[in-house]
């Protein structure tokens, strides 16, 4: 590994670290949140693919997996494959994850699942109305 790798991945952890602590100690739920709202929803009144996902970390954080499933089903169910991707970028490549890998860095994957789920936790149906914050 290259010096600059080590400062990347120092750096990373850094803030991941800090990520954490401010999750911990900050509801993004109360009214006086240090954390952004959704400018999108905010605009618009519709909810982005990323509405939730803030306190979805805050639920995670406290030990809620059920309640971070509720504020953003997609962002839980592909938060551990982010460390993977990022692994398999960097050379690390089990033969076991390999499908599932080719699957998450294709380009057309994630231009099908973000825009539909992005319109499905709009739908006022249900079961579209579970993909909805909350």
């Amino acid at each position: 590994m290259r010096p600059l790798h080590y400062v990347a991945l120092t750096a990373a952890a850094l803030v991941a670290a800090v990520g954490v602590w401010l999750l911990l100690n900050f509801d993004p739920n109360a009214a006086d949140s240090p954390f952004p709202g959704c400018m999108f929803r905010a605009l618009t009144g519709y909810f982005c693919v990323g509405c939730g996902l803030t306190r979805a970390l805050h639920a995670l954080v406290h030990g809620d997996l059920p309640r971070a499933f509720a504020m953003n089903p997609l962002g839980v169910l592909l938060l551990p494959a982010l460390p993977l991707m990022i692994a398999h970028g960097q050379g690390w490549r089990p033969l076991v994850l390999e499908p599932v890998m080719r699957v998450l860095l294709a380009p057309r994957f994630w231009l099908v699942l973000l825009p539909a789920y992005w319109i499905a936790r709009n739908l006022p149906w249900f079961p579209f109305t579970l993909l909805a914050p909350g």
